[in-house]
């Protein structure tokens, strides 16, 4: 067998080698001609998988590290033969992490009081279900938006998106880049935003049209971007226009690439039969770097802030990135994982 694996996933190095000839590249340098006798494929979203990739090819599966899959030619896989697995919900703490680091850190720059405020959560999944858990947590209300699942299981406890927007004090996406996401936040969805409310995007960059995002922004209370359209080449002007920008790191936290690295192992070694790595998982060196349990309840805001900002100090991310916008795929690449936080 032969795998072709992205060389910046972490933890990977060296695992295949006793079953199968291992090519390690950079996820965006991955060729048609890396791939043409490969049997599997270990990627993150760099790697374009479709016909330009693939055709000719004689690779069977692929397995990304990540929770998304637009990266992923579903059709051209499906017509021809190519099983493929996602790291789904992976890095949901993560994220959930960065929203909330992100929400208390602005509250406090900007002396916003998050008291009995309403949090809008559009995509109620993984993430948004730990984004969800973390606001009943700390006392926040919340209104959640979701249409799939909506119609699978029932009106409650979902909204309609018009009520969010309308009655949300910080609306964050959550949702998977589709046909029906794709620049889904219009003029409209901001002209539809409550006046000062808070807007955070750490889903796919393109659910957002960030045109119309730079029209509303007037109308808004903060605006904290850590997905972009065109990654890794951002819009300079919208960067400078939010509070908090970011290099699409919400989910690196050091668990988060541990168990997304485990997801795409174990997928592709059950697929191949390569069983001592079917329960893979990459272990944790220094006691520092574990995930610690936080307990926030009834705390002030002005106490969460502290703790939140101890656990992930996000304006340094912030300051990092404007300081380079340029150097988009180096900050991610040599992103320093920080431990996640979690609360019961």
């Amino acid at each position: 067998m032969k795998f072709v694996v992205d060389k910046t996933i972490p933890f990977i190095e060296n695992l295949f080698e006793p079953y199968a000839e291992v090519v390690y590249v950079e996820g965006k340098d991955i060729s048609s001609d890396d791939v043409r006798d490969a049997d599997g494929l270990v990627i993150r979203t760099r790697t374009k998988c479709n016909a330009d990739l693939l055709d000719g090819s004689s690779v069977r599966m692929i397995s990304t590290a990540s929770i998304g899959s637009d990266h992923i030619d579903h059709e051209y896989c499906l017509e021809h033969g190519i099983h493929f697995a996602t790291a789904s919900g992976c890095n949901a703490v993560g994220v959930m992490n960065y929203v909330f680091a992100a929400l208390y850190g602005i509250a406090a720059r900007k002396s916003i009081d998050l008291e009995g405020k309403t949090l809008g959560i559009v995509g109620v999944g993984n993430t948004g279900s730990r984004v969800a858990a973390m606001a009943r947590h700390i006392g926040l209300k919340t209104l959640l938006c979701d249409p799939p699942r909506a119609a699978a299981e029932g009106p409650d406890p979902f909204c309609s998106l018009e009520r969010l927007l309308n009655e949300a004090d910080v609306v964050t996406l959550h949702v998977p880049l589709s046909d029906q996401t794709r620049k889904m936040a219009d003029d409209a969805f901001f002209q539809a935003m409550k006046p000062g409310a808070l807007f955070i995007n750490t889903a796919r960059g393109e659910v957002v049209d960030e045109a119309a995002l730079k029209r509303g922004i007037p109308r808004l209370g903060a605006v904290i971007i850590d997905t972009w359209n065109n990654e890794p080449y951002v819009d300079l002007d919208l960067v400078e226009k939010v509070d908090i920008a970011t290099p699409h790191i919400a989910g690196y936290s050091y668990q988060g690439k541990q168990n997304g690295t485990a997801l795409a192992v174990r997928a592709i070694a059950r697929f191949f039969g390569i069983e001592p790595l079917y329960e893979f998982y990459p272990e944790t060196p220094i006691a520092e770097l574990e995930a610690i349990k936080l307990n926030l309840k009834g705390k002030p805001q002005g106490e969460i802030a502290s703790v939140l900002s101890y656990n992930y100090p996000i304006f340094t991310d912030d300051f990092m990135f404007r300081m380079n916008p340029a150097g988009f795929e180096n900050l991610r690449l040599n992103y320093s994982y920080r431990r996640e936080f979690y609360v019961e």
